[in-house]
């Protein structure tokens, strides 16, 4: 009613997830809470929940407590929890304290990990809200 965007242009909400190209969580922002998104992911900030998502870049600065699974992740920051990726890059800056499962790995020297590593064949399987998985 007082919006100056026409109807026809302003996203609706539903189905738009494909149309989306990034989400980006700032240093400032925390989470108390589960994140499942069908795009990339950028996280700044702290994240207490569970990441499912197609990408994850985490910044340096980032804060992840829970599990990770995507197709692809760029870790900088800390991993309090396993993570599972089809193509896994762990950078220099990067601390994680849990088992690593990938499908291609790239470890940058100086990267911290405290945990198992197991090569897994195949993609994670993104699952959605709901606890439906998607295509």
């Amino acid at each position: 009613m007082f919006s100056k965007t026409p109807q026809s242009t302003r996203p609706s909400g539903k189905g738009n997830r494909a149309g989306a190209g990034f989400s980006v969580l700032g240093t400032d922002i925390v989470i108390g809470g589960d994140l499942i998104g069908a795009t990339e992911l950028h996280v700044d900030g702290t994240v207490n929940g569970d990441i499912n998502c197609a990408s994850l870049v985490q910044g340096e600065a980032s804060e992840v407590t829970g599990t990770v699974v995507a197709d692809s992740a760029r870790v900088g920051g800390t991993i309090k929890g396993s993570i599972t990726a089809a193509t896994l890059v762990i950078l220099k800056t990067a601390t994680i304290e849990g088992d690593v499962t990938y499908g291609a790995l790239t470890i940058e020297n100086g990267a911290r990990v405290d945990g198992k590593f197991t090569h897994e064949v195949g993609e994670p399987k993104l699952v959605l809200a709901g606890g439906t998985e998607a295509a």
